[in-house]
């Protein structure tokens, strides 16, 4: 598979020029701009079916390709989009069936954007013809680098053709109806399956309280949006094998796993859109977990193909960026791993839902605003960071998100509705940010070599060969981490029988007995090892330590002086145990701890609160990014090495403005 190797950090966005082909001299004004602003990567054809093919079989790539001919000869490249997103109104009209179909049986009108069926041998069919034109056409033009394919997919179609396509699914998954009914357990209220064909998606106006069949189908619309992918590329690579491809996916979007994707992406991409000016340092480990996914998918660097320079126009309220923010979010992603920094959009719609959102150009149509002063100072910045361009992450601790994870908890119905999982992960990670460590944030089931901590909040189900491979883990000398609602269910949503945390009761050393659920706001407390007490809510596990050691107990309730945080010896290493939700101010303290047991020294110690350190190594050395998102002036510690935005020598004890960011290498043989 080949892969993103651009010669610079991409620096771009969104360019829509078929919105403005009435407008030539809009056109010529926006290459004046995009050098004046350092942009040297544009995505183009977003949404340009109309455009590129106004009537069935009749293409029109004249425009495109003076476009891209443009690009080529004032040095700016493109990932050429497909257009499938948003299917022109001809093609729904004459052809009805490529339109999704609801829950309900009723299918949509047109409109809308990704309001078609995946299955449908008519769209797939349109996809590879125009795909395949593109490709032919534009496939070895100078300015092309990559596929931008689709946009943001999502949803799902619940058509007849879906529903074949669901049931021969499930034959493949389980083989048999005997197999299905065990695994869904469907002789709780006389649900037994007899025939595939009885086999629906769910529906609330149907089946959609068994949740082997809810996990099923959400499995299913990840396999199938891949699948639809797999196509839309098989053209493009049989004319440019070179060409990579990828997809942007979005902020934890729950309709899609994103790691399915790894199957067919060349690289990751990802769209990033921070609420800004309300919690940043909040904000900010939201986004950095969001980029370390990204850049788990393949392990590798991923691009940022879509951020806002200014504002956006969908959040509730919509704040500006705040100055110095735009040069500090845009660093935030390089940190985490992307080469390049892209932005929705470059020049602002005069119509449509996204007139009003941010936009490198604004309707005023020059360069005279403060946005396009921020984004031409990323353009200046980012070559200075050319070092660095496809260097990795070295993490040595990982956190475990787990998709079908996710989906299960959701699911599940008690001990309480609200299990906050993807909370309590991003806690996890906000901890081991704070003790200063790089972090990997991968699937169940995703290689541990490498690491010497990993760390699994709410493993609720724990899939088959999982326990085997965190025992080999920590029988290695490895450290894990697990919490509470652990090994609760199979890879099917069916109970562990013999005791929780079932599979993984041996690794941890105890046995949950019962798990009490906290009203919101209420609290109960951990007396912990180091001899304060911290507060706990969600849920509290009850639980017996058999082989493991007690390092922490409940403060309150009817279950004071129990349990609530336990050790494992296994092997040469160690299975840590919480049975309950603390938060931010124990998991650092549990997390420094930890990590220095492991053996994981910090970027940078004493971090002050709401600064975050990451970094990246190449050959010539390690390049350490220290942001800061707390809203006021900070001091940090950095190792001594040489400032990357100034070319002068830099390190020790540093000071970082609001908004602030320093970029120190410090040399391989340091």
């Amino acid at each position: 598979m080949p892969e993103l190797k651009l010669p610079f950090f991409g620096h771009g966005g969104d360019y829509n020029p078929d919105q403005w082909r009435d407008r030539p001299d809009i056109l010529e004004e926006d290459i004046r701009l995009m050098k004046l602003a350092g942009c040297n990567l544009m995505s183009v054809g977003i949404f340009a079916w109309s455009a590129l093919e106004p009537e069935e079989g009749r293409f029109d790539f004249d425009w495109l390709e003076d476009v891209l001919d443009r690009f080529a000869e004032n040095g700016i490249s493109a990932f050429l989009a497909t257009p499938s997103g948003a299917r022109p109104a001809w093609m729904s009209e004459r052809y009805p069936e490529v339109l999704r179909v609801r829950e309900d049986g009723q299918r949509n009108l047109h409109g809308g954007r990704h309001n078609h069926c995946f299955t449908s041998p008519v769209y797939r069919e349109f996809v590879r013809r125009i795909n395949a034109a593109l490709a032919g056409r534009f496939g070895h033009h100078p300015a092309v680098v990559g596929w931008h394919v689709s946009n943001e997919y999502g949803g799902a179609c619940h058509c007849e053709l879906c529903q074949e396509a669901f049931r021969a699914f499930l034959k493949e998954t389980y083989g048999s109806l005997d197999a299905l009914n065990r695994a869904w357990w469907t002789g709780f209220w006389s649900k037994t399956y007899t025939d595939w064909r009885q086999l629906h998606s769910p529906s609330r106006f149907g089946e959609a309280t068994l949740h082997g069949l809810n996990l099923s189908w959400k499995r299913f619309v990840t396999h199938q949006t891949v699948d639809f992918m797999r196509a839309e590329v098989a053209p493009l690579r049989a004319v440019a094998p070179n060409l990579p491809v990828t997809t942007n996916l979005m902020t934890l979007y729950d309709g899609l796993d994103p790691f399915r994707f790894a199957s067919v992406v060349d690289f990751a991409s990802y769209d990033s859109y921070p609420r800004w000016g309300a919690d940043d340092a909040s904000e900010a480990a939201l986004a950095a977990m969001n980029y370390d996914i990204m850049r788990c998918i393949l392990h590798r660097p991923f691009a940022l193909m879509e951020s806002t320079p200014s504002q956006v126009n969908w959040q509730d309220v919509c704040k500006l960026k705040k100055p110095g923010m735009h040069l500090l979010s845009s660093l935030h992603a390089v940190a985490h791993g992307a080469d390049t920094v892209q932005y929705f959009q470059w020049r602002k719609s005069r119509g449509a839902p996204e007139k009003f959102h941010g936009a490198v150009v604004d309707h005023v149509g020059h360069e005279h605003t403060r946005t396009f002063r921020d984004v031409a100072e990323v353009g200046r910045t980012l070559p200075k960071l050319a070092g660095m361009l496809g260097a990795p992450t070295p993490a040595r601790a990982a956190l475990v998100f787990d998709w079908e994870n996710r989906w299960a908890l959701e699911d599940s119905q008690g001990p309480r509705r609200e299990k906050h999982y993807e909370d309590t992960v991003l806690e996890h990670y906000r901890a081991l940010r704070r003790c200063g460590v790089d972090v990997d944030v991968i699937e169940e089931g995703a290689d541990l070599s490498g690491y010497a901590l990993v760390a699994a909040p709410m493993l609720y189900m724990v899939k088959p060969g999982v326990a085997e491979a965190l025992e080999s883990f920590v029988r290695g000398g490895g450290t894990f981490v697990a919490t509470c609602h652990t090994g609760c269910v199979d890879r099917d949503d069916l109970c562990f029988l013999g005791g929780f945390p079932g599979p993984l009761r041996r690794l941890l050393g105890v046995w949950i007995e019962e798990t009490d659920a906290l009203y919101d706001g209420e609290t109960n407390g951990i007396r912990a090892e180091d001899g304060q007490t911290y507060a706990c809510s969600t849920l509290c596990d009850l639980i017996h330590a058999e082989t493991a050691r007690v390092t922490g107990t409940y403060a309150a309730d009817f279950y004071a002086g129990t349990p609530a945080v336990t050790v494992n010896a296994f092997g040469a290493g160690r299975a840590h145990y919480i049975a309950t939700r603390p938060g931010l101010d124990f998991l650092t303290a549990f997390y420094r701890r930890r990590l220095a047991e492991a053996g994981v020294e910090p970027l940078c110690a004493d971090l002050p609160d709401g600064v975050e350190v990451s970094s990246r190594a190449s050959a010539s050395g390690r390049y350490l990014f220290a942001m800061n998102f707390s809203g006021k002036p900070a001091r940090i510690r950095l190792p001594v090495g040489t400032d990357m935005l100034t070319g002068e020598a830099a390190g020790g004890d540093t000071a970082l403005g609001v908004n602030g960011v320093a970029v120190i290498r410090v040399d391989a043989a340091t």
